[in-house]
């Protein structure tokens, strides 16, 4: 028999974002099984660089360092970046990302707590605006390219720049599945003989759309120990499955299944690690429904119509600047007050 008081300890940040980076495993481990180790570079070379950042403009801000540094939020954003960006992403993209992230999109609002954007979108941002052609360079899965790089060779082009001699950057790399598609429709190709392509898989792309299904795990997990709550998740991944199944079932030629979108670039990685950054996103329960709807109906529309072929990371970014709004807005109401809780 268990015996009252039943008061539990609030988990701690710390312990909170331990869990979260613990929850990131399943997807990392079918990244590396599919595309290869060079994932655990970027992985860390953003951690070594988010901490040191950290330690860095902690120092300047006469903060103590221990305490925030051992929360593992700056490893959580090194993460979640390093899994946004190519893995044979060059050494100094990975460092000049993560810093961004860390000094400008956190620590310039007053650090953890603070920041109206998520950082790890904002050096995401950064670095497919600043350098678009290293963005596009992603590995081909395992004996589907017409060559593959052994550990040792990823680590040459990574921190050298340097291939095998008579190997070119193309022939180990290819566009993400999502590039491919739009590509492809620009081309005049229809849905179906795209997808009849050897990148696809079932769902979406080969290797990505079991990697997207780590990621699925790793949230569920989430959920099932309370870390996360459901309104961000199922919100997000609702909105981008009807807007995508509504302009499939009125043009099935030029626009892909919803599962296809599911199951493609950072939407399972968004709905379960990026939107339900608690700092970034609306408090209310109300509130974080709106806020994910809107986040998955502008991932839909940049895929489809937008200059790039993932939406994830400025949707967040434009529902980020809604936050204010969308917490004033949906303030339940304070007993005994007219009006609303104001």
């Amino acid at each position: 028999m268990w015996s009252s008081p039943f008061i539990t300890q609030p988990s701690s940040v710390s312990q909170i974002m331990l869990r979260v980076l613990l929850a990131l495993i399943p997807g990392i481990a079918l990244y590396v099984w599919y595309f290869g180790p060079a994932i655990l570079v970027s992985i860390a070379l953003a951690s070594a660089t988010a901490l040191a950042t950290e330690a860095v403009m902690l120092k300047l801000r006469n903060r103590p360092i221990k305490p925030f540094l051992s929360d593992n939020s700056a490893l959580l954003t090194a993460w979640l970046l390093a899994l946004s960006i190519p893995p044979l992403a060059p050494w100094w993209m990975v460092v000049v990302g993560t810093a961004f992230a860390i000094a400008i999109s956190k620590h310039l609002y007053g650090g953890l707590g603070n920041n109206p954007f998520n950082p790890a979108m904002i050096g995401y941002a950064v670095l497919i605006i600043s350098f678009p052609v290293h963005m596009t360079h992603w590995l081909t899965p395992h004996a589907l390219g017409g060559a593959e790089l052994t550990f040792g060779e990823q680590l040459g082009y990574i921190f050298n720049g340097a291939l095998p001699a008579g190997l070119t950057l193309d022939a180990v790399t290819m566009a993400t599945p999502l590039d491919t598609l739009k590509t492809q429709l620009h081309l005049g190709l229809s849905v179906d003989n795209i997808r009849d392509m050897p990148i696809y898989g079932r769902l979406a792309g080969k290797g990505s759309e079991m990697v997207a299904v780590g990621f699925a795990i790793g949230g569920l997990y989430l959920l099932f120990i309370r870390i996360i709550s459901w309104h961000l998740p199922v919100a997000f991944l609702a909105a981008l499955f009807a807007t995508a199944g509504v302009f499939h079932l009125v043009d099935p030629v030029h626009y892909v299944t919803p599962l296809f979108h599911w199951f493609s670039g950072a939407a399972m990685l968004g709905a379960f690690f990026i939107l339900t950054d608690p700092v970034t996103s609306p408090t209310t329960p109300r509130g974080k429904l709106i806020f994910a709807a809107g986040a998955g109906l502008l991932t839909y529309l940049i895929r489809a119509f937008g200059g790039y072929p993932d939406g994830m990371a400025f949707a967040t970014l434009l529902m980020n600047i809604c936050v204010p709004l969308i917490d004033a807005w949906t303030q339940p109401k304070v007993f005994g007050k007219k009006g609303g809780g104001k």
